[in-house]
């Protein structure tokens, strides 16, 4: 406790040194905590939100933009697709499931969708109050709608035209919330389920100019795409093939999109990693610097506590338990920087409606980062305790006579 004390107190001598080693530390270490908290989060969302959907089939246009939009709900889709050509589809041998999703309308940034209660299914979404819609026009809210928005069951909503703000709103066709569905750390806590054919409901109301004209629009109805489950892995060789090259639809396979994705975002987050990288190896630099530094100016204190029976061992532990002190401060400060830089990020992608994010978790992965900040100071104290440990009273004494 004496030696601890003795180094704290030598840390607060110089303390424009020890605050400069202590801010790249601190830098350093939280750009690493923050980058591992939001790759491993991200990483897990798009693990979660993938699970049993096989391939993606929409309008032609961008694969990628697909599988946002249908999967992650992060994107605008290409376009619609007929829904006779997905009925057909859905007749192939080779599909064990296939989950239509329509899009179009939103309420308060939370996206309505058309689907069947096969989607919720998909994700083992349960329910926390009420039950699943048994008409058109019934909605089920997800956790996080829900807890946003203030909507209970019974009460009823409006959705406004478009996947972005400033549409219109359907005034006359109103939603009734059906239920609540439990938080399920899925794509499901941000969306608004209904059935598709509420979709339908509101949009053919809103256009149709008379019956003949209804009917017309009934026989051309349209999905936005369809989440498709394979029957046999094989099918992934033969079926995305046969969608692309005999009909006006597009499939998209999610493990190569999201592939695809994270080796393009991949690139940015070297980037920053590699920048965290940088500012360690400067903190360790600067810390051995001001260590030996410091070993040189204190020569004569050192000198006497030889004197008074302090072993070489333990001058030299002095020294580390110093450059210890600094790190210990160091990986505190980086780890509250890391979280609360996540934190921030989640709650801006949470007004965005996008991916999940938090900085109040704690990862088993995160005791790296407290072993890598001792690492690096214990490597820049380890010449500056050398030196502390091979000092010659005797020589020293001489000179000073």
């Amino acid at each position: 406790m004496k030696m601890l004390s003795v180094a704290w107190r030598y840390l607060l001598a110089r303390p424009l040194a020890a605050g400069l080693n202590l801010l790249l530390l601190t830098l350093g270490l939280g750009s690493i905590t923050f980058l591992l908290l939001v790759s491993t989060q991200l990483d897990r969302a798009f693990e979660r939100d993938l699970a049993g959907i096989d391939v993606v089939v929409g309008a032609k246009g961008s694969p990628m933009q697909l599988i946002l939009s249908g999967v992650f709900h992060i994107d605008v889709p290409p376009g619609n697709i007929p829904l006779v050509a997905v009925q057909e589809l859905e007749k192939d041998a080779r599909i064990a499931r296939l989950i239509p999703i329509s899009l179009g309308d939103t309420f308060r940034g939370f996206r309505i969708v058309g689907t069947t209660p096969a989607y919720a299914s998909h994700y083992g979404a349960t329910l926390q109050k009420g039950g699943l819609w048994n008409a058109p026009m019934q909605a089920v809210l997800g956790a996080q709608v829900a807890a946003n928005t203030g909507l209970v069951v019974g009460n009823s909503f409006i959705g406004s035209h478009g996947l972005g703000a400033g549409g219109h709103e359907h005034g006359d066709n109103p939603y009734q919330v059906a239920g609540v569905l439990a938080p399920c750390g899925c794509v499901l806590d941000r969306l608004i389920l209904t059935a598709t054919e509420s979709v339908w409901t509101v949009h053919e109301k809103a256009t149709a100019l008379d019956e003949e004209d209804q009917k017309i629009m009934e026989a051309e109805r349209e999905v936005t795409m369809a989440l498709i489950t394979y029957k046999s892995p094989l099918a992934a060789v033969s079926f995305p093939r046969f969608v692309n090259t005999t009909t006006e639809m597009q499939a998209a396979a999610p493990a190569v999109e999201v592939t695809r994705l994270l080796r393009m975002v991949g690139v940015g987050t070297d980037v920053l990693r590699g920048f965290g990288a940088v500012l360690l190896l400067t903190a360790g630099l600067s810390v051995f610097i001001a260590l030996w530094n410091a070993v040189r100016e204190r020569r004569a204190d050192l000198a006497m506590l030889r004197m008074l029976g302090a072993p070489p061992a333990k001058v030299a532990g002095l020294v580390w338990c110093e450059a210890l002190l600094l790190a210990g401060l160091a990986i505190v400060l980086g780890l509250a920087v890391g979280h609360s830089l996540a934190h921030l990020a989640g709650t801006w992608m949470q007004s965005e409606r996008s991916l999940p994010l938090t900085g109040w978790i704690w990862l088993s992965a995160e005791w790296w980062v407290v072993g890598l900040g001792f690492a690096v100071a214990s490597l820049a104290a380890l010449l500056p305790a050398l030196g502390a440990y091979r000092l010659d009273v005797t020589t020293l004494l001489n000179s000073r006579s």
